[in-house]
């Protein structure tokens, strides 16, 4: 999966119906653009494994690298799912041996707090640097880049 096409789009699921299989589904998210479509099926990552709900807030990848019919409302295949918690934001980038976003759009400071694992996971104890990672946070400041730490990191081996 080539990570740095991947394109985030937050929204709440506003309904969930069965795709072109059993395996296979079509979500709904009301998005602050409108409704955007996302199938799911069996490639589809989603983090934790989640059970998807109408309701729910999420995080949907698409890869935008590939081609998508010109229908309305839009519809992308759904390479990544995350699901933030109430007041979270989610980033997935390449950070460098100092942390920072490869796009200088954030920069982490890990703590003892932060839960840092494998996407299967694992516990991480390996250095974050030089990695994909996805980032699970909240408050940042208002320096260049912005800073935060977050409460969760999975880790792109």
């Amino acid at each position: 999966m080539a990570f740095e096409s991947l394109v985030p789009v937050t929204g709440t699921i506003m309904n969930i119906s069965q795709g072109g299989d059993c395996c296979s589904q079509m979500i709904a998210l009301r998005t602050e653009n409108g409704i955007i479509n996302f199938f799911v099926d069996s490639q589809t990552l989603i983090i934790d494994s989640r059970q998807l709900r109408i309701g729910m807030r999420v995080v949907s990848f698409y890869d935008s690298s590939l081609p998508v019919p010109l229908i309305f409302p839009p519809q992308y295949r759904a390479e990544l799912i995350a699901v933030p918690g109430r007041s979270e934001q989610v980033m997935l980038n390449f950070f460098n041996r100092n942390l920072v976003a490869v796009d200088r759009s954030l920069q982490l400071n890990i703590a003892d707090h932060t839960t840092v694992q494998t996407v299967n996971g694992q516990r991480f104890d390996c250095n974050l640097g030089n990695q994909e990672l996805l980032v699970y946070y909240s408050a940042t400041t208002r320096s260049i880049p912005p800073q935060t730490t977050p409460s969760r990191v999975i880790v792109f081996c």
